[in-house]
C-alpha cells in the first residue's frame, strides 16, 4: 500500500471530505485530491501533522511495504469497536469506469422518464379547453376529451414508471457505493478526480440553462392573463409553461446525476461516510413521505371527477393544470426535512 491510498484510507475511516481533511491541515482540497490520486507527495510538516492527526506513526504513512496500520493506543472503551471493524471494499479501476458508463447511460433515460412524468397532463388540459370551446371546431364532448386525455396521461407515467425500473435494475449492483464506505484502489481517485473537473464545466452551463428555462417559463402565462382572456389560451400558455419546465429539470437530473457519480467514488458531497449515514435516515423518512405526496397529488388531480347519479362518473374538468405544483413545493418541503435531520444529527455531535 502506498502513501496515496494511506492518506485516503484514513481520512474515510475517520469520516472526514477532502475538505475538512485539507482544513486540518491548512491546505487546499486540491493538494489533498493530489496525494490521494498519487499526483504529488506532501511536504514532510504535512506527514508528521497526519501521523499526530490520524495517531499513526510516520513509519507507516512512509514505507510503503508496511501494511500494518500503527495507531496510538486505543481507549479501553473503543477496543471493542475497534476488533468488530471489517475490511473496506475495494473499487478497481475497471468496476469504476463501468459505473460511471452506466450511470452516465442512465442519466438520460431517467431525465425523460421524468419528462414524460412531467408533460403527461399537456394532452387532458389542452383537449379539456378544446372540448370548452365548441367555437374552435372540436367536435369532442367534455367526458370524451377527459377520458382521451386521461389515457394519454396514464400511458406515458406508466412508460416513465417501466424507465424507472429498468435502470434502476441495471445501477442496483452498484448501490454500494451510495450505502457504504469502500476504499479505491490505486489510481481510482485521480480518474475520477480528472473526470469530475472535466464535466464541472458543462454542468454550470446545464444548471445555468436550466434555472433560465424555469424563470422564463411563466413569462407566457403572466402575458397571456394579461392581454387575453381566451381560456384556452391560458391553458396553452400552461402546457407551454410544462414543457419548458421539464426540459429544465431534463438538464437537471442529467446534470446530478454525472456529476454525483465521481462523487460517489470520491465520497464526496452528499457521500462523505457521515452523509451516508445520515441518508438512510432521510430515506426511511423519504418512504414514508413521498407516497404520501403521491396520494395528494392524485387525489387533487381526480377531484375533477363526480358521480351523477343515472349518468355515472362525469368530467367537470381536471385539475391536472394546477395539481402539478404538488411536486416542487413537496421537493421544497422534503429539502427542508433533510436540512432540519442534518442539523438535529451535526447537535447529537
Amino acid at each position: 500500500m502506498i502513501l496515496a491510498e494511506k492518506i485516503m484510507n484514513l481520512r474515510k475511516k475517520n469520516g472526514w471530505s477532502q475538505e475538512e481533511l485539507a482544513a486540518k491541515l491548512n491546505v487546499s482540497r486540491q493538494s489533498v485530491s493530489k496525494w490521494e490520486g498519487a499526483m504529488s507527495v506532501p511536504e514532510l510538516d504535512k506527514i508528521l501533522q497526519m501521523s499526530r492527526i490520524f495517531e499513526v506513526s510516520t513509519d507507516y504513512l512512509l514505507k510503503d511495504e508496511n501494511e500494518t496500520e500503527d495507531y496510538a493506543p486505543v481507549p479501553a472503551g473503543a477496543q471493542g469497536l475497534a476488533a468488530e471493524d471489517k475490511p473496506l471494499r475495494r473499487v478497481s479501476m475497471e468496476e469504476a469506469r463501468a459505473f460511471i458508463s452506466a450511470q452516465q447511460e442512465a442519466a438520460g433515460k431517467i431525465a425523460f422518464g421524468v419528462v414524460l412524468c412531467i408533460l403527461s397532463p399537456v394532452v387532458l388540459i389542452l383537449l379539456g379547453g378544446l372540448a370548452e370551446n365548441p367555437r374552435y371546431g372540436l367536435r369532442v364532448s367534455e367526458n370524451a376529451a377527459g377520458g382521451i386525455g386521461l389515457t394519454v396521461l396514464l400511458l406515458m407515467v406508466a412508460a416513465a414508471v417501466a424507465i424507472f425500473i429498468f435502470w434502476n435494475t441495471r445501477l442496483e449492483r452498484y448501490e454500494y457505493l451510495e450505502k457504504e464506505n469502500f476504499d479505491l484502489e490505486y489510481g481510482v481517485a485521480g480518474m475520477a478526480r480528472e473526470g469530475l473537473e472535466a464535466v464541472t464545466p458543462g454542468c454550470t452551463r446545464r444548471i445555468i440553462a436550466g434555472v433560465t428555462l424555469c424563470i422564463l417559463s411563466a413569462v407566457p402565462l403572466v402575458l397571456a392573463a394579461i392581454f387575453t382572456e381566451d381560456e384556452l389560451a391560458l391553458l396553452a400558455c400552461v402546457d407551454v409553461l410544462l414543457v419548458l419546465i421539464a426540459a429544465a429539470v431534463y438538464l437537471f437530473v442529467t446534470v446530478e446525476m454525472c456529476r454525483e457519480a465521481y462523487e460517489k467514488l470520491l465520497q464526496e458531497g452528499e457521500y462523505t461516510a457521515r452523509n451516508k449515514a445520515l441518508n438512510k435516515l432521510v430515506g426511511k423518512v423519504g418512504a414514508i413521505y413521498w407516497p404520501l405526496v403521491l396520494a395528494l397529488y392524485l387525489w387533487w388531480s381526480f377531484s375533477g371527477f363526480i358521480y351523477v347519479k343515472g349518468a355515472g362518473m362525469k368530467w367537470t374538468g381536471a385539475n391536472w393544470d394546477v395539481s402539478w405544483i404538488v411536486w416542487p413545493v413537496a421537493g421544497v418541503i422534503f429539502g427542508a426535512i433533510a436540512g432540519v435531520c442534518r442539523l438535529m444529527e451535526k447537535e447529537q455531535r
